[in-house]
């Protein structure tokens, strides 16, 4: 009976925690970590306030639950498997995230260094609370109740997807399909090394790597409203000739 009752009170925490991922936005963190329309950066201490309501309700579960490590993946697993999986999937995160910057921007949007501290906080918390909730709590009660692993990982990347409000109109798509990525590659990890250590990295490093090259948290603007769509990123027009300034020109001294 106690033990009943302790699930019943995670998967209770389990649903105040899909909740807080659900209002991300609200306070300004994980992929909503952007300045504002009038270009000031959001609150700190709201932020923070979402990182630690989230790390508060993950260690409620693992104070309450019989066994957190055993039952819902809330361990590192194979160290092994974790780091080699972790890096793995890392890799493959770095190396979406150059592509999307020189496919969409033509260029790697390098950031200024002052705001490296505060994204590589949010995208370490963000992999945490994520990996924790999802791959972890919502995965392991999947796997618990009988349900195969594969349906399992599908249906925790889908439930995923729709609490981080990606898919919502007006967001980048491809914002959307890297959190159903991540949902799913995430999950297969999980699975196989025991616990949530390989997919905790992998998640990071690819939020740290999607800043590194497109200068976003995680949410790109629509097209049209980047400054490399504005008329000086453009080519002319076929038949044109680009002018020099005068003065400019090879040879001529001003």
């Amino acid at each position: 009976m106690e033990e009943l009752l302790r699930d019943l009170v995670t998967l209770g925490l389990a649903g105040l925690l899909c909740l807080l991922r659900l209002e991300a936005a609200t306070f300004s963190a994980a992929e909503y970590d952007e300045p504002a329309t009038d270009g000031q950066r959001s609150s700190f201490r709201l932020r923070i306030a979402w990182y630690l309501l989230g790390f508060a309700l993950i260690a409620a579960v693992l104070v309450i639950h019989p066994a957190p490590a055993r039952d819902l993946e809330l361990g590192l697993g194979d160290r092994g498997g974790a780091l080699l999986g972790g890096f793995a999937l890392g890799a493959i995160g770095t190396a979406q995230a150059a592509l999307f910057a020189r496919l969409r921007y033509a260029r790697l949007r390098m950031p200024p260094l002052w705001s490296y501290p505060g994204a590589v906080l949010n995208a370490i918390g963000t992999a945490f609370i994520d990996e924790a909730t999802f791959r972890g709590i919502v995965l392991g009660f999947l796997l618990l109740v009988g349900i195969d692993p594969a349906p399992a990982i599908g249906m925790q990347a889908l439930l995923y997807g729709l609490a981080t409000r990606t898919g919502a109109p007006g967001r980048s798509r491809y914002v959307f399909g890297l959190s159903l990525f991540l949902g799913i590659a995430a999950g297969w990890l999980t699975t196989i090394t025991g616990g949530i250590g390989a997919a905790f990295l992998g998640h990071a490093v690819t939020r740290i790597a999607v800043f590194v090259c497109t200068g976003h948290a995680g949410q790109p603007a629509p097209r049209g409203h980047e400054v490399e769509d504005s008329w000086e990123f453009q080519p002319p027009p076929e038949g044109w000739r680009q002018m020099e300034p005068p003065g400019e020109e090879a040879g001529v001294d001003r």
